[in-house]
């Protein structure tokens, strides 16, 4: 029970971050998801279905916040706990968030979240499906894994 509170606190931080201030770290309107960050951790550490919970109720509040497209983040965040559930491996979670496999997990899920946010989001606008795989899908994973080394060196030190 503690650890659950201990995820919904550090959860709500993030999301409150999320929308509010990682806005300011956009780079050519490429916006780090650093929830993205989270709901891995979470599933690699809880699993696949604590993983999709989470991203269900964080995308939610994330919808309710945005005022916009309402159940599209939690679809998309659900998905990507989902998909990053499939890196779990409960004999080996310390070794994954010290090491590459975090990198790669959150790069993953995060290409996964992105390319069906966007893919849905900007559906029927004259935005080229290349231009939303290599702008909105690679660009915001590969900022979002890059902050993901943060955690890593966090937990090699």
């Amino acid at each position: 029970m503690r650890q659950i509170l201990i995820y919904i606190l550090i959860g709500a931080l993030l999301l409150a971050l999320q929308a509010t201030l990682m806005r300011f770290f956009s780079i050519e309107s490429v916006i780090p998801d650093i929830v993205v960050i989270w709901l891995v951790y979470v599933s690699l550490r809880e699993g696949q279905i604590a993983g999709s919970i989470a991203g269900f109720f964080a995308g939610l509040i994330l919808d309710f916040v945005s005022g916009d497209f309402l159940g599209l983040s939690a679809l998309t965040k659900s998905l990507c706990g989902f998909f990053a559930g499939y890196f779990y491996d409960e004999f080996k979670t310390s070794q994954t968030f010290g090491t590459y496999r975090f990198f790669f997990a959150v790069l993953l899920s995060s290409l996964l979240h992105n390319v069906v946010y966007f893919g849905v989001y900007l559906f029927g606008t004259e935005i080229s499906m290349l231009r939303l795989f290599i702008q909105f899908g690679l660009g915001t994973s590969a900022y979002t894994a890059a902050l993901s080394i943060i955690p890593v060196l966090w937990k090699q030190k």
